[in-house]
């Protein structure tokens, strides 16, 4: 049963491929379609004016055969007749004329002695008669014309091709020069028009066969120019999913190759910017963390230093000289700025270079938005709305440290009282922090995770570094979750922290994703 499953997905899925090659706006179809234009004009063109060079040169040949004859009859046999005949004279040269070899009926129309018109025909009673002749060939024939230089004749022979019941006839009349009877001859020109239909069929035939032919040659020419084309494409695919070091093999030197290496040339550029690229940008790690590194020795001296000043400070009897007091105490608010700063840059460090890990732990959400609101003494200024027995297995310094850029963000830039709520949506859950100051200009929203921006570029210089919240963001992703940033319709903008209730999980998963996607990536470049 799954050999029979596994079957008519491969038939479904091939007969999808052949599909998708064919789609309307598909250029293999447009060619086969432009091949078999062409070709059916020219077949239908060269049918046409074979058929009607045939037509015309079978149908002249039969007819000239037929006048030839008749004409003759007529000066042999009518032309021997007297005046005036009878009918019986008329009725006996009338059969002797249809016996001829080209088997034609003939009506002979005259005057006897009394003038009375009598007939004769190759055919008795029910044979050809007068009005089976058009009215106009008897006009033409019966009209007298004027002899001259360049008419020796009063009479003339007519003819007329008609169609009586299906069938076509070739009609002709003449008059005998002098005096004598008036001859009418009806010849069927069926046998040649059953030639004509055969050589119509032969033709539409050819031009079907022709048209079928056309296509295959389309198609085969197709394959020929797309197949490259087609591997085009998927080595662009390729390249746009990161695989750098694919290239286009190279044979001929027509256009397609020359594209094929104008290609190769750009991925082998394209790949040498990437990794000088990327090579700058670990050095630009490396300086970071060193730097970053190099800084903290002498900035726990600084800070140690900073603590006795404070402490100097705190003393009402006055330690510290007045005048050199706000000196001091910037001293210390500087120092403090400075060492925030080289521990995010830190952070900002490991995330970059993907050594950041997670330490996870059962947390009780409660407990733990309460305690990092007590260590930075919010208490007066922050509500919370969260139940206890709330667990969730995420890592608990990284998630005091998103905590803590929310909340003291909503502090500084907002407006008191600030509200975290806490609730379960899910397998997820969201913490909200909300602030009743004037909101995110609409302008910022989309930048205020970006590192190191600042609503107000007038005001560089702040009490903020402008990495907290993209930290915080980084610290939402690892554990595979997110922040989104809005204002509230009621005033005041809203910080929503969404967290997977169990991070291990979710850590696994995506380890075993990114373990399956690269062997896939390993077999597809092996097969190329």
């Amino acid at each position: 049963m799954t050999d029979t499953q596994g079957g008519l997905r491969g038939w479904a899925a091939g007969r999808r491929g052949s599909l998708s090659r064919l789609r309307f706006t598909s250029l293999r179809l447009r060619l086969v379609v432009v091949f078999g234009l062409v070709a059916l004009t020219a077949a239908v063109s060269a049918s046409g004016i074979a058929y009607w060079l045939n037509r015309e040169a079978v149908l002249t040949r039969a007819q000239d055969a037929v006048l030839r004859d008749f004409q003759q009859e007529m000066q042999n046999r009518a032309g021997a007749l007297p005046a005036h005949p009878t009918q019986d004279e008329l009725q006996r040269a009338a059969g002797q004329m249809a016996g001829s070899s080209q088997r034609f009926s003939v009506l002979l129309v005259g005057q006897d002695a009394n003038g009375k018109t009598v007939y004769g025909n190759s055919g008795a009673l029910n044979g050809f008669s007068l009005e089976d002749v058009p009215r106009s060939l008897r006009t033409a024939v019966n009209k007298r014309q004027e002899v001259s230089d360049g008419n020796k004749s009063a009479y003339h022979l007519y003819w007329q091709r008609i169609v009586d019941h299906g069938t076509p006839y070739l009609v002709a009349g003449t008059k005998v020069i002098g005096g004598g009877p008036t001859g009418y001859m009806a010849k069927s020109l069926e046998p040649e028009a059953k030639d004509l239909n055969s050589l119509a069929w032969s033709l539409g035939i050819a031009t079907g066969l022709a048209l079928i032919g056309s296509a295959l040659l389309a198609q085969a020419a197709a394959t020929t120019v797309l197949k490259p084309v087609h591997r085009l494409g998927v080595a662009a695919r390729r390249l746009g999913e990161g695989k750098l070091d694919t290239r286009l093999r190279v044979s001929g030197t027509d256009e397609l190759a020359d594209l094929s290496r104008t290609f190769n040339n750009a991925a082998e550029a394209l790949e040498k910017r990437v990794a000088d690229m990327a090579a700058r940008d670990d050095a630009s790690r490396r300086f970071v963390a060193d730097m970053s590194h190099e800084l903290r020795t002498p900035l726990t001296a600084i800070t140690a230093v900073t603590e006795v000043l404070e402490e100097e400070l705190e003393f009402e009897s006055g330690g510290i000289d007045p005048m050199i007091e706000p000196a001091v105490r910037l001293v210390v608010s500087e120092t403090r700025r400075l060492n925030d700063l080289v521990e995010n840059l830190m952070e900002v460090t490991r995330f970059d270079a993907g050594t950041a890990r997670l330490v996870l732990d059962d947390v009780d959400l409660a407990d733990q938005i309460t305690a990092c609101i007590d260590a930075r003494a919010w208490l007066d200024a922050v509500e919370l709305d969260a139940e206890r027995g709330i667990h969730a297995q995420l890592d608990p310094r990284r998630l005091d440290v998103i905590l803590a850029n929310l909340i003291g963000n909503a502090l500084k830039h907002g407006g008191s009282p600030v509200r975290v709520s806490v609730r379960i949506d899910g397998d997820d859950l969201v913490i909200a922090v909300r602030d009743h100051g004037p909101g995110i200009p609409e302008d910022v929203l989309p930048h205020v995770f970006d590192r190191f921006y600042k609503a107000s570029a007038s005001r560089p210089r702040s009490e903020g570094s402008g990495l907290g919240l993209s930290i915080a963001m980084e610290n939402a992703h690892i554990h595979g979750g997110e922040i989104t940033a809005a204002n509230s319709p009621e005033g005041g903008a809203v910080f929503t922290l969404r967290l997977p209730r169990d991070a291990a999980r979710l850590t696994e998963e995506g380890a075993a994703d990114a373990g399956d996607t690269g062997g896939a990536r390993g077999t597809e470049g092996e097969g190329a």
